[in-house]
Order: structure tokens, then C-alpha cells, then sequence
């Protein structure tokens, strides 16, 4: 269960170097997405430290990274702000049992029910919002208080060490892939400028990261139905946003390695990695798209990476806090620059005019909804989208081939009948026009819901009223299934197939 991977002292070699990548990487998103949920900046740390380490070992995804995100983080802040940080560790508590219970439960299987328009929006909208992201670290706070873009000098020094990063990222390894070429990229940028005593925004502009190991904390709230009614509302939506992300991102990773991680484990993981985050004073987390990404560009492929990074970021919080702080923001900026490039799916603008319609426009629809709202809303908002669009071309392939036989009218039914085929459906037949016996052969149909049910059961009383008799035949074992259980609500009689041995099924 805790294999960390390969042992070849390489391998080793290249697992914890990513890994103090992706933790150098970790300390300004986890500080950014602490002011953002409203709490301290070490309340952050503490959360990329736990939950980054726990899901690394529970998790079913080698070399993903997790840690506290910018998706969780908004929903927080309303939380924090009418009842304080106590509640929001509570509600993390209660969001990891209801992790836990997704991944006991095996709901982790149906991501696979997202599109991959989806997915592609996905990627591509979380790649804007990166990006976005990076751009607060171009401004500076004025004396009045309020942030100011750089400008002059300034400015042209923050681009500067940016496009000198960037160029190091992509030029390195092609000169030698011993060092991770973003932990390079870092070092050698922050060196030029502690050396040459070059005037930037630095880590250390953020706040201070110095701090001591995270110690248990048990919520201060009180235990009774009135806390459950305040931080269950949350605690759903943090569990439901973190999985969704950590998911999708599992995913991207499977793709990306060709590998297939676990996703019930996965949900188990991140359930135990914020069940125990939010009994340490920490904000709870979910899979980093960003960071995950660094780490599997860097080589990193199996626990240890992800480990290590965690490890790494409680050293830094413990020990080396001072030499972090120095770190210029235009390294890591530059290195979620190349993140960006690489996360966003370029071939998905290029295929735009070659796809369905309706898949672009969902694709579109999902990036858009990630960067003006968050990713649950834009996954939900886009499998929903996908499945009306779905429901619609299906509902109109339904038709039907009409003959007369032994002295019957047979309608012979071709394509599914469902809620959004059932008007197409009842615009097929026309009792006042057909003999006293019709029969609906079934043999290339399916009765699939109950709006099918009510369909069947108004066209049965239109043939009543007209004095005519309606019969079902060739109906599947799942169809008959339905009309059974509609009990009376079918008023028609049902011609079973003798080839289905329908006797011998039921007994059996």
C-alpha cells in the first residue's frame, strides 16, 4: 500500500529533486489561498504540508500533488467569515468523512461520466485561472493601501528574471537532465539576484512562512445540531468541489503517464488527508492541477516525489523559512508560466470547426465557467449541458415502419424511448386512422424511464377512446421490468415473446 516506486538511486535522485521543486513551488499558492480563505498563512502551510503528505500515502495516484487550493479557498471564506476559523476546521473534519464515505462507497467511478469536452474545458479553464492567478504577483501595494501595477524599472525587471526562468526551463534540457530544469531554473534566478543585489518582489513579501510542526487542535465548536446545521452545507461542497478536482486531475495524470491511478482510493485518500488536516489547525485541500503538473514535467512518477514535497515544505516552515523568503516571485512565476503552456490543451482550439457543434460549444461554456466561478460549478454545469445535448439527438433518431398484418396494424419501433423522445413518440400514431387492433413491436426499441411509461399509458387511453386496442410485443426483460412495476398505470396487454422465455427467467 505505501510502495514509494523505484529504487535505483536515479530514480531517487530525480523523485526527491522534483519533489523539492514542486515544495518550492507550494509555498506561495498555499500563502495566496490562506488570504484568500480568510485564515493565516500558516493555517495554509499547514494544510499543503498534512494534506500533500497524507494524500501521497492514502491517495491512488502516484506523483500527484495536493495541498490547499485556490478551488476549496473561496468557498471557505463566507465560512470563516460569519463564524470563524474553529468552524472552518470542523467543516474540514466532516468534509474528509464524507470523502472517505464517497471512496467507501465506490463513487469515484463515475468521473468517467464526464466528456471529454468537459475534460478539455477543464484543463484548458484551470490553466486561465493559473495564469490569472500569477499575474497578482505583478502587483505591488500602494501607501494608500490598494495594489498598483509595477511599473518603469520595476517592471521590466519583474518580466525580465520571468522570461529568463522561462528560458532556462526550456533550454536546460537539452544541455542535461540531471536537476529538474524548473529547480534550476529557480536557483540559478534567485542566486542573480541575491548576488548582484537585484531590487524584486520576493517570497518574503508575502508574509513570513517561520513556524513550528502543526500540533493536534481539536475544533473549538460546540458539539450539537445546531454546528452540524452551520458546517454541513460546507462540508458537502468542500467534499464535493475536492473530489471533482482531484479527480479530473487524476485523470489528466493517467493521460499524460499512461498510467491508470485509483480513483475510490483517491477519494478515500484525500478524505483521510482532510480528516486529520483539520484536527491539526490546517484549511484542508484537494489535488493541485499546477503543481501536479511540475512534478510529473520534472520526472517525478511515484509517491516519494509527492512525499518529498511535502517533506520538504515542513523544512522550509521549520528551518529554512529565511532562505525561502528570499526566493523572487519571478522564478515562480515563471515556472507556473511553463505550467500554464503545458496544461493548456492547444490542440483543442485547433479542433474547435473539426468537432460536433455542441461539443465545442461545451468545451467553451466549461473554460469560461471555471474562470468566472469555480471548477464544481463548470464540471456540473458541462455534463449537464452534455447530457441535454445528448438527450436531444437521441430524441429525434426514434421512427417507426408501418404494415398491415393478419389483420392488425403493426407499428415496428426503431431507437430508444425515453423523456426526451416520448413527444416524438406519441406523434408517430394516429388511432382514429388505424384498425381496431394495433400492435407496437418493440424488438428494436427500449422503454427506458418512467416519462416512457406515461407516454405508452396516453397512447393506450388515446386508442380507449377511439375504440381500438393497443398490444406491446418484443418488449426486453429490462421493459418489462418497468411496466411491472407500473402495476395498473399501463393500460394495455403485453405480448410476450415466447424467445425470451420469460416463464423460465422469472422462476429462475
Amino acid at each position: 500500500m505505501f510502495t514509494l516506486g523505484s529504487h535505483s538511486p536515479k530514480s531517487l535522485r530525480i523523485e526527491v529533486l522534483s519533489g523539492l521543486t514542486v515544495a518550492l513551488a507550494l509555498v506561495p499558492e498555499a500563502v495566496a489561498f490562506a488570504f484568500v480563505a480568510g485564515v493565516e498563512p500558516l493555517v495554509g502551510l499547514y494544510a499543503a504540508f498534512m494534506v500533500g503528505l497524507l494524500a501521497a500515502l492514502f491517495g491512488g495516484r502516484p506523483g500527484m500533488i495536493s495541498g490547499a487550493t485556490g478551488a476549496m479557498a473561496v468557498v471557505m471564506v463566507s465560512l470563516v467569515t460569519t463564524h470563524g476559523v474553529e468552524y472552518l476546521f470542523a467543516a474540514v473534519v466532516l468534509a474528509g468523512v464524507l470523502q472517505m464515505l464517497a471512496g467507501l462507497l465506490g463513487l469515484g467511478k463515475y468521473i468517467r461520466i464526464v466528456p471529454h469536452p468537459v475534460m478539455l474545458g477543464f484543463v484548458n479553464g484551470l490553466a486561465i485561472v493559473i495564469f490569472l492567478a500569477q499575474l497578482k504577483g505583478f502587483q505591488v501595494i500602494a501607501e494608500d493601501g490598494s495594489s498598483q501595477w509595477m511599473q518603469g524599472t520595476e517592471l521590466m525587471t519583474m518580466l525580465g528574471l520571468v522570461a529568463l526562468t522561462m528560458a532556462i526551463i526550456f533550454f536546460l534540457p537539452r544541455l542535461t537532465r540531471a536537476v529538474p530544469p524548473s529547480l534550476a531554473a529557480i536557483a540559478i534566478v534567485s542566486l542573480l539576484v541575491v548576488f548582484l543585489e537585484i531590487d524584486t518582489k520576493t517570497v518574503g513579501d508575502l508574509a513570513s512562512i517561520k513556524g513550528s510542526l502543526p500540533s493536534f487542535h481539536f475544533p473549538e465548536v460546540p458539539i450539537n445540531w445546531q454546528t452540524l446545521k452551520i458546517i454541513f452545507p460546507f462540508s458537502v461542497i468542500l467534499a464535493a468541489v475536492g473530489l471533482i478536482e482531484s479527480l479530473l486531475t487524476l485523470t489528466l495524470i493517467d493521460e499524460i503517464t499512461q498510467t491508470r491511478g485509483r480513483g475510490n482510493r483517491e477519494c478515500f485518500g484525500q478524505g483521510v488527508a482532510n480528516f486529520v488536516t483539520g484536527l491539526f489547525g490546517g484549511m484542508g485541500g484537494c489535488a493541485m492541477i499546477g503543481q501536479s503538473m511540475i512534478n510529473i514535467n520534472s520526472g517525478g512518477r511515484t509517491r516519494l516525489s509527492s512525499i518529498s514535497a511535502a517533506i520538504f515544505l515542513l523544512v522550509f516552515i521549520l528551518f529554512a523559512s529565511g532562505l525561502i523568503e528570499k526566493i523572487p516571485m519571478a522564478a515562480l512565476i515563471g515556472v507556473m508560466f511553463i505550467v500554464v503552456i503545458g496544461t493548456f490543451e492547444w490542440s483543442s482550439i485547433r479542433i474547435l470547426n473539426k468537432i460536433p457543434k455542441s461539443d465545442a460549444f461545451v468545451l467553451i461554456l466549461v473554460s469560461a465557467v471555471t474562470v468566472a466561478t469555480d471548477l464544481a460549478i463548470a464540471v456540473l454545469v458541462g455534463v449537464i449541458v452534455s447530457a441535454l445535448v445528448f438527450a436531444w439527438e437521441h430524441a429525434k433518431h426514434i421512427r417507426v415502419e408501418k404494415y398491415d398484418k393478419e389483420g392488425s396494424r403493426v407499428y415496428e419501433l426503431h431507437g430508444p424511448l425515453f423523456f426526451g423522445s416520448v413527444q416524438n413518440f406519441l406523434d408517430l400514431f394516429h388511432p382514429e386512422e388505424d384498425p381496431g387492433d394495433v400492435v407496437i413491436e418493440f424488438q428494436h426499441s427500449r422503454v427506458a424511464d418512467h416519462s416512457a411509461i406515461e407516454a405508452i399509458d396516453t397512447l393506450a387511453e388515446r386508442y380507449i377512446k377511439a375504440g381500438k386496442t393497443l398490444h406491446l410485443r418484443h418488449l426486453s426483460p429490462e421493459c418489462r421490468k418497468l411496466l411491472k412495476k407500473a402495476g395498473d398505470l399501463v393500460e394495455v396487454n403485453v405480448m410476450e415473446d415466447p424467445d425470451y422465455h420469460v416463464a423460465t427467467d422469472e422462476m429462475a
